[in-house]
């Protein structure tokens, strides 16, 4: 398996050396922006079944708006309001470590199985949930879960409410 391929996986079972190694790498923001891209299109596929090709272009346009302002609005969050005494980190740090965070996304694509549809949303969203609270952890290099919990929760939530609005948009039936 080759290392792009090995560290999906590896960020998929939360594997914490993982999320430090992207952090710290900065040459690993072409690998997250991938994942994301991937994870975007798994999405886009399982939307097909319902809305075709919208759903497609709509998934994996969800993913990048997903990432990009899901990642911003943590960063705020965790940087400004719940840091602690070991915060440290910029705005690339928890964007590669965020990306990596999208990995279980690819399972999404099972949903283009109808009735499997929601619960290969649902699930991944809950994997993805556990990914992201171990990413933004390591990257804001909390001592402590319970901030990245809650700074993951108001990201997540804004993410949700920005999602139905892109979709009311009309941008596809990634839902």
């Amino acid at each position: 398996m080759n290392e792009f391929a090995t560290r999906m996986l590896r960020a998929a079972k939360l594997d914490p050396t993982l999320y430090e190694e992207v952090e710290a790498d900065k040459t690993t923001m072409t690998q997250a922006l991938t994942v994301v891209l991937l994870s975007g299109f798994a999405s886009g596929i399982s939307g097909m079944g319902r809305s075709g090709l919208g759903g497609l272009l709509g998934g994996t346009l969800w993913g990048i708006v997903a990432w990009l302002v899901g990642s911003l609005i943590m960063y705020f969050v965790g940087t400004r309001w719940f840091a602690d005494e070991n915060t440290e980190a910029d705005y690339g740090q928890l964007l590669r470590t965020l990306g990596f965070a999208a990995s279980p996304g690819l399972m999404r694509v099972v949903g283009i199985i109808g009735p499997l549809r929601w619960l290969a949303f649902w699930g991944t969203s809950i994997w993805m949930i556990a990914t992201m609270v171990l990413a933004v952890r390591q990257a804001l290099d909390y001592s402590t879960t319970s901030r990245a919990v809650i700074v993951c929760l108001i990201g997540f939530v804004i993410q949700i409410i920005v999602g139905w609005v892109f979709l009311v948009a009309g941008c596809g039936g990634i839902f």
